[in-house]
C-alpha cells in the first residue's frame, strides 16, 4: 500500500499516478544534473511546508476553534487548487457515484484527520502531533493485511510493524505509566493519523482507475471537504467577533501553502520521481515538525521523543519496504 505524506493527505491514487521520469534514465545526459537538483530542492522545500504545518495549526487554534482552522485550510487551499485547474483547463469529473465515493474521502483524508489534528492541539504540542502523523504508514501496514489481499505480509515488514509501535510507546513514555499525558489530545492525534490509511484503502478500492487525473479528483475532493466543514463549523462554533492577525496569517500560510501548493508540489514530485521516492517525504516531516516546535514555540522536549521518533519511523519506513527482486526479475523502479 502506498502512502503519500498524510498530514495533508490530498488524493493521488496509487494505481493512477503518472509515470515516473525514471524510465528515461541514460538519456539527454546534459540536463540531468539539473533535474536531480530540481526535485530534491522541491522534495525538501515540501518537507518543510509540511513539517510547519503542526506549528501553523498550533498558531491558528490560538485565536480560532479548532473547526475554523480546519475551515480557513481547506478553503484557501482548494482556492489554490482551484487556480491551478482553471489555467490547465481540467474539468472536475462527473457522475454522482464519483462524487458520492469522493465525499467518503474528503471526510476520510481531509475533513476529519485536519479537524483531529486541530483539537488534539489544544492540549498536546505540535511536536507531539507531528511524530503522531508518522504512525500513519504502520496504521497503514496493519490495516492493509487486512483489507487488501494483495498485500502480502513479509517478515521485514512485520517486524517494521513492532518496532514503530515501541517507538509510540517510547514516545507516549510507557515505563512510567503514561504520566503526564493528555489521553484526549494524544487519542485524537492517532485518530487522525488513523483515518488516512483508511481513506486510502477506500480510495483504493473505489476510485482507483476512475479515469480521471489526480488534479481532477483532488480538485473535486478539497471542495467537498471545505463544504463539509462549511456545514459543520457553525453547528459548534460562532462567529468570532474579533480576529487575530497573527493565527489568520497562519490559517491562510496552512491552508494556501501548506495544502493548496504543496499539494501541487508533490503532484510534481511524483510525475517525475515516482510514488515511492516522493512519499519518502513522510519521514523527514516529524524531525521538522519536532525542530519547529521547539525553536519557535519553545515546546519542551524529553529523551524519549526524540528517540522514540526515531523508532517509529524505522519502523515505519520497514513497512514500506518492498521484497527484493528475484534472479531473473527487473527491479521496480518505481
Amino acid at each position: 500500500m502506498s502512502v503519500t505524506s498524510p498530514s495533508q493527505g490530498p488524493l493521488a491514487a496509487p494505481s493512477s499516478s503518472p509515470p515516473t521520469a525514471g524510465s528515461n534514465a541514460g538519456t539527454n545526459a546534459g540536463p540531468k544534473p539539473r533535474r536531480a537538483l530540481g526535485w530534491r530542492f522541491r522534495f525538501g522545500v515540501l518537507s518543510l511546508i509540511w513539517g510547519f504545518s503542526f506549528l501553523l495549526i498550533k498558531v491558528g487554534t490560538e485565536g480560532y476553534a479548532p473547526f475554523q482552522v480546519t475551515f480557513g485550510r481547506l478553503f484557501f487551499g482548494t482556492a489554490v487548487v482551484a487556480v491551478v485547474l482553471v489555467v490547465k483547463r481540467e474539468r472536475l469529473p462527473r457522475g454522482a457515484r464519483t462524487w458520492a465515493h469522493l465525499a467518503v474521502a474528503a471526510l476520510l483524508l481531509n475533513a476529519l484527520p485536519f479537524s483531529l489534528f486541530a483539537y488534539a492541539e489544544l492540549t498536546i504540542p505540535s511536536t507531539l502531533a507531528g511524530i503522531c502523523n508518522a504512525t500513519s504508514p504502520l496504521w497503514g501496514m496493519a490495516l492493509s493485511l487486512v483489507a487488501l489481499s494483495e498485500d502480502r505480509p513479509t517478515r521485514r515488514r512485520v517486524a517494521g510493524l513492532g518496532i514503530g509501535f515501541l517507538g509510540v510507546l517510547t514516545v507516549l513514555g510507557a515505563w512510567q505509566g503514561f504520566s503526564g499525558l493528555d489521553f484526549r489530545g494524544t487519542s485524537m492525534a492517532l485518530l487522525a493519523a488513523l483515518s488516512y490509511p483508511i481513506g486510502w484503502i477506500y480510495v483504493r478500492r473505489t476510485l482507483a482507475g476512475a479515469g480521471h487525473s489526480n488534479l481532477s479528483l483532488t480538485g473535486a475532493q478539497l471542495s467537498i471537504a471545505t463544504v463539509e466543514l462549511a456545514v459543520v463549523t457553525p453547528l459548534f462554533t460562532s462567529l468570532p467577533t474579533h480576529f487575530p492577525v497573527v493565527p489568520l496569517l497562519a490559517i491562510v500560510a496552512l491552508g494556501a501553502v501548506g495544502t493548496g501548493i504543496a499539494f501541487l508540489m508533490q503532484y510534481g514530485l511524483v510525475s517525475e520521481v515516482g510514488p515511492t521516492t516522493a512519499q519518502m517525504v513522510t519521514y523527514f516531516v516529524p524531525v521538522i515538525a519536532t525542530a519547529a516546535g521547539v525553536a519557535v514555540l519553545g515546546e519542551s522536549l524529553s529523551w524519549s521523543t526524540p528517540v522514540g521518533a526515531v523508532i517509529v519511523l524505522a519502523g515505519a519506513a520497514l513497512t514500506q519496504s518492498k521484497p527484493r527482486a528475484r534472479a531473473g526479475n527487473r527491479p521496480d523502479q518505481s
